[in-house]
């Protein structure tokens, strides 16, 4: 179950990233809202998780689902920019996100 919680936490580490974005620093009430909530959930289920999880591998997994899909949504939603290198560094993301899950007990 510590899995599922890591994954739901970091899906919401995406959620709130994006809702800080369009939070405009904080200057729109909603957005700044979304913000502020996700990250505590994201955070509390974080916490469930590395009650039976070793930090390095909760850690590591929970950053790199918000990176990988922050960097996702910027493309998709956002029109951010994609190149071969920045494809390739969330390539690389996602088998560090594997070798670290693997490597977990």
């Amino acid at each position: 179950m510590a899995w599922v919680y890591l994954l739901l936490a970091g899906l919401l580490e995406i959620v709130w990233a994006f809702a800080m974005k369009q939070s405009y620093g904080f200057t729109r009430l909603w957005p700044s809202v979304i913000t502020i909530s996700t990250m505590i959930a994201s955070f509390g289920l974080l916490s469930v998780a590395m009650r039976t999880l070793p930090l390095g591998t909760a850690y590591t997994i929970w950053t790199g689902i918000g990176a990988v899909g922050a960097f996702v949504v910027g493309i998709v939603f956002l029109g951010e920019q994609m190149s071969m290198m920045r494809i390739g560094a969330a390539v690389l993301i996602v088998a560090g996100l594997v070798l670290m899950k693997l490597s977990s007990s």
